[in-house]
Protein backbone atom coordinates (compact mmCIF):
# COMPACT_ATOMS: atom_id res chain seq x y z
CA UNK A 1 0.00 0.00 0.00
CA UNK A 2 1.33 3.42 -0.94
CA UNK A 3 2.01 5.99 1.76
CA UNK A 4 0.12 9.27 1.87
CA UNK A 5 3.22 11.06 0.63
CA UNK A 6 3.42 8.72 -2.35
CA UNK A 7 -0.27 9.23 -3.12
CA UNK A 8 0.23 13.00 -2.98
CA UNK A 9 3.24 12.76 -5.28
CA UNK A 10 1.27 10.66 -7.76
CA UNK A 11 -1.47 13.28 -7.77
CA UNK A 12 0.99 16.07 -8.53
CA UNK A 13 2.68 14.14 -11.31
CA UNK A 14 -0.65 13.57 -13.08
CA UNK A 15 -1.71 17.24 -13.31
CA UNK A 16 -2.56 17.87 -16.99
CA UNK A 17 -0.75 20.42 -19.11
CA UNK A 18 -3.57 22.96 -19.10
CA UNK A 19 -3.32 25.60 -21.83
CA UNK A 20 -5.97 28.02 -20.60
CA UNK A 21 -8.31 28.72 -17.71
CA UNK A 22 -11.80 27.26 -17.70
CA UNK A 23 -14.76 29.63 -17.71
CA UNK A 24 -17.40 29.60 -14.98
CA UNK A 25 -19.80 27.63 -17.21
CA UNK A 26 -17.08 25.10 -18.05
CA UNK A 27 -16.27 24.59 -14.38
CA UNK A 28 -19.95 24.05 -13.60
CA UNK A 29 -20.41 21.62 -16.49
CA UNK A 30 -17.36 19.65 -15.36
CA UNK A 31 -18.76 19.37 -11.84
CA UNK A 32 -22.06 18.06 -13.22
CA UNK A 33 -20.21 15.40 -15.23
CA UNK A 34 -18.24 14.37 -12.18
CA UNK A 35 -21.38 13.83 -10.09
CA UNK A 36 -22.91 11.73 -12.88
CA UNK A 37 -19.76 9.61 -13.26
CA UNK A 38 -19.19 9.04 -9.52
CA UNK A 39 -22.58 9.34 -7.78
CA UNK A 40 -21.41 7.13 -4.93
CA UNK A 41 -18.50 9.45 -4.10
CA UNK A 42 -19.46 12.93 -5.26
CA UNK A 43 -22.46 15.04 -4.26
CA UNK A 44 -23.24 18.49 -5.63
CA UNK A 45 -25.27 20.86 -3.48
CA UNK A 46 -26.25 24.51 -3.67
CA UNK A 47 -24.79 26.84 -1.06
CA UNK A 48 -26.16 30.14 -2.32
CA UNK A 49 -27.07 32.46 -5.17
CA UNK A 50 -24.91 35.33 -6.42
CA UNK A 51 -26.17 38.91 -6.44
CA UNK A 52 -26.94 38.49 -10.17
CA UNK A 53 -28.81 35.23 -9.66
CA UNK A 54 -26.18 32.61 -10.50
CA UNK A 55 -26.27 29.37 -8.51
CA UNK A 56 -23.21 28.71 -6.38
CA UNK A 57 -22.63 25.00 -5.83
CA UNK A 58 -20.22 22.96 -3.76
CA UNK A 59 -18.98 19.42 -4.25
CA UNK A 60 -18.86 17.02 -1.31
CA UNK A 61 -16.33 14.23 -1.80
CA UNK A 62 -15.44 11.53 0.72
CA UNK A 63 -16.93 10.60 4.07
CA UNK A 64 -14.22 11.43 6.58
CA UNK A 65 -14.97 12.61 10.10
CA UNK A 66 -13.07 15.86 9.55
CA UNK A 67 -14.12 18.59 7.14
CA UNK A 68 -11.91 20.46 4.71
CA UNK A 69 -13.23 23.54 2.89
CA UNK A 70 -11.54 24.72 -0.31
CA UNK A 71 -12.89 27.60 -2.39
CA UNK A 72 -11.59 29.35 -5.49
CA UNK A 73 -12.07 32.82 -6.98
CA UNK A 74 -12.06 34.59 -3.59
CA UNK A 75 -11.30 37.52 -5.89
CA UNK A 76 -12.72 37.27 -9.42
CA UNK A 77 -9.41 37.96 -11.18
CA UNK A 78 -7.79 34.91 -9.54
CA UNK A 79 -8.56 31.85 -11.71
CA UNK A 80 -5.66 29.58 -10.74
CA UNK A 81 -7.59 28.08 -7.83
CA UNK A 82 -10.43 27.13 -10.14
CA UNK A 83 -8.05 24.94 -12.13
CA UNK A 84 -6.56 23.48 -8.96
CA UNK A 85 -9.99 22.45 -7.70
CA UNK A 86 -11.05 21.28 -11.16
CA UNK A 87 -8.20 18.77 -11.11
CA UNK A 88 -8.31 17.91 -7.42
CA UNK A 89 -12.04 17.17 -7.34
CA UNK A 90 -11.67 14.61 -10.12
CA UNK A 91 -8.57 13.16 -8.50
CA UNK A 92 -10.44 12.64 -5.24
CA UNK A 93 -13.35 11.01 -7.05
CA UNK A 94 -11.19 8.64 -9.09
CA UNK A 95 -8.58 7.79 -6.44
CA UNK A 96 -10.04 7.06 -3.00
CA UNK A 97 -6.59 6.45 -1.50
CA UNK A 98 -6.53 9.98 -0.10
CA UNK A 99 -9.58 9.09 2.00
CA UNK A 100 -7.04 7.84 4.52
CA UNK A 101 -6.48 11.45 5.51
CA UNK A 102 -9.91 11.26 7.12
CA UNK A 103 -11.53 14.27 5.42
CA UNK A 104 -14.82 15.06 3.83
CA UNK A 105 -13.87 17.59 1.17
CA UNK A 106 -16.17 20.53 0.47
CA UNK A 107 -15.06 22.15 -2.78
CA UNK A 108 -16.34 25.41 -4.31
CA UNK A 109 -14.76 25.92 -7.71
CA UNK A 110 -15.99 29.51 -8.04
CA UNK A 111 -17.40 31.53 -5.16
CA UNK A 112 -17.75 34.72 -7.27
CA UNK A 113 -19.26 33.69 -10.62
CA UNK A 114 -20.47 37.17 -11.58
CA UNK A 115 -17.07 38.78 -11.14
CA UNK A 116 -15.19 35.85 -12.67
CA UNK A 117 -17.21 36.15 -15.88
CA UNK A 118 -15.99 39.73 -16.27
CA UNK A 119 -12.40 38.42 -16.43
CA UNK A 120 -12.97 35.60 -18.91
CA UNK A 121 -11.66 37.72 -21.79
CA UNK A 122 -8.08 36.90 -20.80
CA UNK A 123 -8.62 33.27 -19.68
CA UNK A 124 -7.69 31.93 -23.14
CA UNK A 125 -4.57 34.05 -23.47
CA UNK A 126 -2.33 35.36 -24.79
CA UNK A 127 -0.91 35.51 -21.27
CA UNK A 128 0.71 38.92 -21.27
CA UNK A 129 0.34 41.82 -18.82
CA UNK A 130 -1.30 43.96 -21.52
CA UNK A 131 -3.91 41.39 -22.50
CA UNK A 132 -4.76 40.80 -18.86
CA UNK A 133 -5.14 44.56 -18.29
CA UNK A 134 -7.40 45.01 -21.32
CA UNK A 135 -9.81 42.36 -20.00
CA UNK A 136 -9.38 42.88 -16.26
CA UNK A 137 -11.93 43.33 -13.51
CA UNK A 138 -11.54 43.52 -9.75
CA UNK A 139 -14.28 44.99 -7.55
CA UNK A 140 -13.74 47.51 -4.75
CA UNK A 141 -13.07 45.99 -1.34
CA UNK A 142 -16.66 46.26 -0.12
CA UNK A 143 -17.77 44.14 -3.11
CA UNK A 144 -15.13 41.42 -2.70
CA UNK A 145 -16.24 38.07 -1.30
CA UNK A 146 -13.06 37.59 0.72
CA UNK A 147 -13.24 40.98 2.44
CA UNK A 148 -16.91 41.34 3.37
CA UNK A 149 -17.27 39.05 6.38
CA UNK A 150 -18.82 40.80 9.41
CA UNK A 151 -16.54 42.72 11.73
CA UNK A 152 -16.84 45.09 14.67
CA UNK A 153 -13.51 46.62 15.62
CA UNK A 154 -13.44 50.09 17.14
CA UNK A 155 -14.91 52.41 14.48
CA UNK A 156 -14.83 49.74 11.78
CA UNK A 157 -18.22 48.02 11.59
CA UNK A 158 -19.35 45.90 8.66
CA UNK A 159 -22.67 44.05 8.86
CA UNK A 160 -23.59 43.74 5.16
CA UNK A 161 -21.93 40.61 3.74
CA UNK A 162 -22.51 39.94 0.05
CA UNK A 163 -24.82 37.09 -1.00
CA UNK A 164 -21.71 35.14 -2.01
CA UNK A 165 -20.10 35.85 1.36
CA UNK A 166 -23.26 34.72 3.14
CA UNK A 167 -23.05 31.43 1.24
CA UNK A 168 -19.52 30.91 2.55
CA UNK A 169 -20.56 31.93 6.05
CA UNK A 170 -23.27 29.24 6.09
CA UNK A 171 -20.83 26.66 4.75
CA UNK A 172 -18.23 27.53 7.38
CA UNK A 173 -20.80 27.34 10.18
CA UNK A 174 -22.16 23.97 9.05
CA UNK A 175 -18.83 22.29 8.27
CA UNK A 176 -16.66 23.86 10.99
CA UNK A 177 -13.62 22.89 8.93
CA UNK A 178 -10.40 21.67 10.45
CA UNK A 179 -8.64 22.82 7.27
CA UNK A 180 -9.64 25.73 5.05
CA UNK A 181 -7.96 26.85 1.86
CA UNK A 182 -8.86 30.16 0.19
CA UNK A 183 -7.24 29.80 -3.21
CA UNK A 184 -5.82 33.21 -4.02
CA UNK A 185 -3.28 34.22 -6.58
CA UNK A 186 -1.24 37.33 -7.20
CA UNK A 187 -0.52 38.82 -10.60
CA UNK A 188 3.25 39.23 -10.80
CA UNK A 189 6.08 38.27 -8.48
CA UNK A 190 7.02 35.13 -6.63
CA UNK A 191 5.29 32.49 -4.53
CA UNK A 192 4.42 33.25 -0.91
CA UNK A 193 2.21 31.82 1.79
CA UNK A 194 -0.07 32.84 4.64
CA UNK A 195 -0.75 30.51 7.57
CA UNK A 196 -3.16 30.94 10.47
CA UNK A 197 -0.51 29.54 12.85
CA UNK A 198 3.23 28.79 12.66
CA UNK A 199 4.12 25.34 11.33
CA UNK A 200 7.87 24.79 11.10
CA UNK A 201 7.67 21.22 9.73
CA UNK A 202 5.68 22.56 6.78
CA UNK A 203 8.08 25.23 5.52
CA UNK A 204 10.68 22.93 3.90
CA UNK A 205 7.89 21.10 2.07
CA UNK A 206 6.47 24.34 0.71
CA UNK A 207 9.91 25.52 -0.40
CA UNK A 208 10.53 22.16 -2.06
CA UNK A 209 7.34 22.43 -4.11
CA UNK A 210 8.28 25.89 -5.36
CA UNK A 211 11.88 24.91 -6.14
CA UNK A 212 10.88 21.77 -8.03
CA UNK A 213 8.79 23.83 -10.45
CA UNK A 214 11.65 26.28 -11.00
CA UNK A 215 9.71 29.19 -9.51
CA UNK A 216 11.01 31.96 -7.24
CA UNK A 217 9.90 32.74 -3.72
CA UNK A 218 8.56 36.25 -3.28
CA UNK A 219 11.28 38.11 -1.38
CA UNK A 220 10.07 41.61 -2.21
CA UNK A 221 7.96 43.81 0.01
CA UNK A 222 5.20 42.04 1.97
CA UNK A 223 1.58 42.80 1.08
CA UNK A 224 1.19 44.90 4.23
CA UNK A 225 3.98 46.73 6.06
CA UNK A 226 3.16 45.33 9.50
CA UNK A 227 2.82 41.63 8.68
CA UNK A 228 4.46 39.06 10.94
CA UNK A 229 6.93 36.80 9.15
CA UNK A 230 7.22 33.14 10.15
CA UNK A 231 9.95 32.29 7.62
CA UNK A 232 11.10 33.37 4.16
CA UNK A 233 7.95 34.11 2.12
CA UNK A 234 5.75 32.61 4.87
CA UNK A 235 3.57 35.05 6.79
CA UNK A 236 1.05 35.10 9.57
CA UNK A 237 -2.53 35.58 8.40
CA UNK A 238 -2.93 39.28 9.31
CA UNK A 239 -6.22 40.23 10.97
CA UNK A 240 -8.08 43.23 9.65
CA UNK A 241 -7.40 45.01 12.92
CA UNK A 242 -3.66 45.09 12.15
CA UNK A 243 -4.12 47.17 9.02
CA UNK A 244 -6.65 49.33 10.84
CA UNK A 245 -4.01 50.18 13.45
CA UNK A 246 -1.40 50.80 10.75
CA UNK A 247 -3.69 53.24 8.93
CA UNK A 248 -4.65 54.95 12.19
CA UNK A 249 -1.00 55.50 13.07
CA UNK A 250 0.07 56.72 9.65
CA UNK A 251 -2.97 58.87 8.76
CA UNK A 252 -3.93 60.28 12.17
CA UNK A 253 -7.59 59.91 11.17
CA UNK A 254 -10.37 57.35 11.36
CA UNK A 255 -9.27 54.32 9.27
CA UNK A 256 -12.92 53.33 8.75
CA UNK A 257 -13.18 56.22 6.27
CA UNK A 258 -10.76 54.34 4.00
CA UNK A 259 -11.27 50.67 4.89
CA UNK A 260 -14.77 50.20 3.53
CA UNK A 261 -15.52 46.49 3.83
CA UNK A 262 -15.20 43.70 6.37
CA UNK A 263 -13.04 40.90 7.68
CA UNK A 264 -11.56 37.88 5.92
CA UNK A 265 -12.80 34.30 5.80
CA UNK A 266 -10.09 33.14 8.22
CA UNK A 267 -11.31 35.52 10.92
CA UNK A 268 -14.87 34.29 10.49
CA UNK A 269 -13.87 30.62 10.61
CA UNK A 270 -12.01 31.21 13.88
CA UNK A 271 -15.34 31.98 15.55
CA UNK A 272 -16.61 28.43 15.04
CA UNK A 273 -13.64 26.06 14.96
CA UNK A 274 -9.90 25.73 15.44
CA UNK A 275 -9.48 25.95 11.70
CA UNK A 276 -6.01 25.80 10.20
CA UNK A 277 -6.04 28.19 7.23
CA UNK A 278 -3.65 28.17 4.29
CA UNK A 279 -3.26 30.70 1.49
CA UNK A 280 -0.75 30.07 -1.29
CA UNK A 281 -0.26 33.15 -3.45
CA UNK A 282 0.73 32.09 -6.97
CA UNK A 283 1.79 34.65 -9.61
CA UNK A 284 0.89 34.49 -13.31
CA UNK A 285 4.20 36.11 -14.25
CA UNK A 286 7.61 36.25 -12.67
CA UNK A 287 10.97 37.92 -13.10
CA UNK A 288 13.99 36.31 -11.37
CA UNK A 289 14.77 39.56 -9.56
CA UNK A 290 11.84 39.00 -7.21
CA UNK A 291 13.91 36.45 -5.29
CA UNK A 292 17.28 38.27 -5.39
CA UNK A 293 18.40 39.09 -1.79
CA UNK A 294 21.56 40.97 -2.81
CA UNK A 295 21.75 44.71 -1.97
CA UNK A 296 20.57 47.29 -4.48
CA UNK A 297 21.87 50.83 -4.93
CA UNK A 298 18.98 52.61 -3.16
CA UNK A 299 17.50 52.61 0.30
CA UNK A 300 14.35 50.67 1.01
CA UNK A 301 12.56 53.94 1.83
CA UNK A 302 13.57 55.57 -1.45
CA UNK A 303 12.43 52.55 -3.46
CA UNK A 304 9.03 52.56 -1.74
CA UNK A 305 8.63 56.31 -2.28
CA UNK A 306 9.60 56.04 -5.94
CA UNK A 307 6.94 53.44 -6.54
CA UNK A 308 4.32 55.55 -4.79
CA UNK A 309 5.21 58.51 -7.03
CA UNK A 310 4.57 56.38 -10.12
CA UNK A 311 1.24 55.15 -8.78
CA UNK A 312 0.16 58.73 -8.05
CA UNK A 313 0.86 59.68 -11.66
CA UNK A 314 -1.25 56.78 -12.94
CA UNK A 315 -4.04 57.63 -10.51
CA UNK A 316 -4.11 61.27 -11.66
CA UNK A 317 -4.60 60.09 -15.23
CA UNK A 318 -7.42 57.73 -14.24
CA UNK A 319 -9.15 60.39 -12.15
CA UNK A 320 -8.95 63.04 -14.88
CA UNK A 321 -10.28 60.81 -17.66
CA UNK A 322 -12.96 59.29 -15.46
CA UNK A 323 -14.39 62.75 -14.79
CA UNK A 324 -14.81 63.20 -18.55
CA UNK A 325 -16.61 59.85 -18.79
CA UNK A 326 -19.01 60.05 -15.87
CA UNK A 327 -21.87 61.60 -17.82
CA UNK A 328 -21.85 58.75 -20.34
CA UNK A 329 -21.88 56.10 -17.62
CA UNK A 330 -25.07 57.12 -15.82
CA UNK A 331 -27.69 54.39 -15.92
CA UNK A 332 -25.37 51.89 -17.60
CA UNK A 333 -25.98 48.81 -15.46
CA UNK A 334 -23.66 46.76 -17.66
CA UNK A 335 -20.78 49.09 -16.79
CA UNK A 336 -21.65 49.58 -13.12
CA UNK A 337 -19.06 47.03 -11.83
CA UNK A 338 -16.27 49.00 -13.51
CA UNK A 339 -17.68 52.37 -12.44
CA UNK A 340 -17.89 51.22 -8.82
CA UNK A 341 -14.32 49.93 -8.94
CA UNK A 342 -12.90 53.17 -10.37
CA UNK A 343 -14.88 55.42 -8.04
CA UNK A 344 -13.58 53.59 -4.98
CA UNK A 345 -10.07 53.49 -6.45
CA UNK A 346 -10.09 57.26 -6.91
CA UNK A 347 -11.62 57.83 -3.46
CA UNK A 348 -9.36 55.64 -1.33
CA UNK A 349 -6.04 55.16 -3.13
CA UNK A 350 -4.69 58.64 -2.27
CA UNK A 351 -5.21 57.88 1.42
CA UNK A 352 -3.46 54.51 1.14
CA UNK A 353 -0.57 56.18 -0.68
CA UNK A 354 -0.39 58.86 2.00
CA UNK A 355 -0.23 56.22 4.75
CA UNK A 356 2.50 54.24 3.00
CA UNK A 357 4.44 57.43 2.26
CA UNK A 358 4.37 58.40 5.94
CA UNK A 359 5.47 54.88 6.88
CA UNK A 360 8.39 54.96 4.43
CA UNK A 361 9.59 58.29 5.80
CA UNK A 362 9.23 57.46 9.49
CA UNK A 363 10.06 53.76 9.95
CA UNK A 364 13.75 53.34 10.79
CA UNK A 365 13.73 49.82 9.35
CA UNK A 366 13.46 51.33 5.88
CA UNK A 367 16.70 53.26 6.15
CA UNK A 368 18.81 50.26 5.18
CA UNK A 369 19.64 49.51 1.55
CA UNK A 370 16.86 47.70 -0.25
CA UNK A 371 17.51 44.28 -1.65
CA UNK A 372 17.23 43.83 -5.40
CA UNK A 373 13.95 42.00 -4.78
CA UNK A 374 12.53 44.84 -2.68
CA UNK A 375 13.55 47.54 -5.13
CA UNK A 376 12.15 45.53 -8.06
CA UNK A 377 8.88 45.00 -6.21
CA UNK A 378 8.46 48.66 -5.19
CA UNK A 379 9.71 50.39 -8.33
CA UNK A 380 8.84 48.02 -11.19
CA UNK A 381 6.03 45.70 -10.20
CA UNK A 382 3.89 48.63 -9.07
CA UNK A 383 3.70 49.55 -12.74
CA UNK A 384 2.07 46.20 -13.51
CA UNK A 385 -0.71 46.77 -10.98
CA UNK A 386 -1.13 50.38 -12.15
CA UNK A 387 -1.64 48.98 -15.67
CA UNK A 388 -4.44 46.73 -14.40
CA UNK A 389 -6.18 49.68 -12.74
CA UNK A 390 -6.06 51.70 -15.95
CA UNK A 391 -7.58 48.69 -17.70
CA UNK A 392 -10.76 49.28 -15.71
CA UNK A 393 -10.92 52.79 -17.20
CA UNK A 394 -10.44 51.35 -20.69
CA UNK A 395 -13.41 49.03 -20.23
CA UNK A 396 -15.58 51.99 -19.19
CA UNK A 397 -14.49 54.12 -22.15
CA UNK A 398 -14.90 51.25 -24.60
CA UNK A 399 -18.31 50.33 -23.20
CA UNK A 400 -19.48 53.95 -23.40
CA UNK A 401 -18.31 54.15 -27.06
CA UNK A 402 -16.07 57.13 -26.31
CA UNK A 403 -13.61 56.23 -29.05
CA UNK A 404 -11.38 59.30 -28.84
CA UNK A 405 -11.11 59.13 -25.06
CA UNK A 406 -10.54 55.36 -25.17
CA UNK A 407 -7.76 55.91 -27.70
CA UNK A 408 -6.08 58.23 -25.19
CA UNK A 409 -6.47 55.62 -22.46
CA UNK A 410 -5.03 52.92 -24.72
CA UNK A 411 -2.09 55.16 -25.65
CA UNK A 412 -1.34 55.69 -21.97
CA UNK A 413 -1.63 51.95 -21.33
CA UNK A 414 0.67 51.12 -24.23
CA UNK A 415 3.23 53.62 -23.00
CA UNK A 416 3.19 52.09 -19.53
CA UNK A 417 3.16 48.58 -21.01
CA UNK A 418 6.10 49.31 -23.31
CA UNK A 419 8.07 50.74 -20.40
CA UNK A 420 7.33 47.61 -18.36
CA UNK A 421 8.44 45.38 -21.23
CA UNK A 422 11.77 47.23 -21.29
CA UNK A 423 12.26 46.86 -17.55
CA UNK A 424 11.06 43.27 -17.20
CA UNK A 425 12.53 39.93 -18.10
CA UNK A 426 9.41 37.95 -17.35
CA UNK A 427 7.86 34.60 -18.09
CA UNK A 428 4.23 33.55 -18.03
CA UNK A 429 4.11 30.54 -15.72
CA UNK A 430 2.50 27.41 -17.21
CA UNK A 431 -0.80 26.59 -15.54
CA UNK A 432 0.39 23.07 -14.72
CA UNK A 433 3.17 24.47 -12.55
CA UNK A 434 0.76 26.80 -10.79
CA UNK A 435 -1.67 23.98 -10.02
CA UNK A 436 1.06 21.66 -8.81
CA UNK A 437 2.39 24.17 -6.28
CA UNK A 438 -1.08 25.22 -5.12
CA UNK A 439 -2.36 21.66 -4.78
CA UNK A 440 0.92 20.40 -3.35
CA UNK A 441 0.75 23.05 -0.64
CA UNK A 442 -2.70 21.82 0.40
CA UNK A 443 -1.64 18.17 0.46
CA UNK A 444 1.53 18.96 2.42
CA UNK A 445 -0.52 20.90 4.96
CA UNK A 446 -3.16 18.22 5.51
CA UNK A 447 -0.41 15.60 5.86
CA UNK A 448 1.09 17.73 8.64
CA UNK A 449 -2.31 18.08 10.26
CA UNK A 450 -2.93 14.37 9.92
CA UNK A 451 0.36 13.47 11.59
CA UNK A 452 0.14 16.00 14.41
CA UNK A 453 -3.39 15.70 15.68
CA UNK A 454 -4.68 18.72 13.76
CA UNK A 455 -2.22 21.29 15.15
CA UNK A 456 0.50 21.18 12.43
CA UNK A 457 3.08 22.39 14.98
Amino acid sequence: MKSLSELSEDALQDVPDYRDFLTVDELNESSERLTREYPERVTSYQIGISHQGARINALRIGKGKKNALLFAFPHPDEPIGGMTLEYFSRRLAENPGLDRLGYTWHIVKCIDPDGARLNEGWFRGPFTPMNMALNYYRPPQHQQVEWTFPIKYKTMVWTRPLPETKALMRLIRTTRPEFMYSLHNSGFGGVYFFLSAPCKPLYPKLYGLVKREGLPLHLGEPELPNMKTYARAVFDMPPTSDYYEFMKKQLKRDPAEVMKGGAGSDEYAARFAKTFVLVCEMPHFYDPRISDPSPSQVSRADSVLSGLDSSEEALRFVSKKFQLLKGDLKGRRDLKPFVDAIQELVRTTPKHIEAHRNWAKSDKKLRRMATVAEEFDSCTLRGFYDLLSIGLLHRCAKGACRKKLDAEVLDFMRGLGDELEKQLSYEAIPIRKLVRVQLGSALATVECLHGRGGTCR
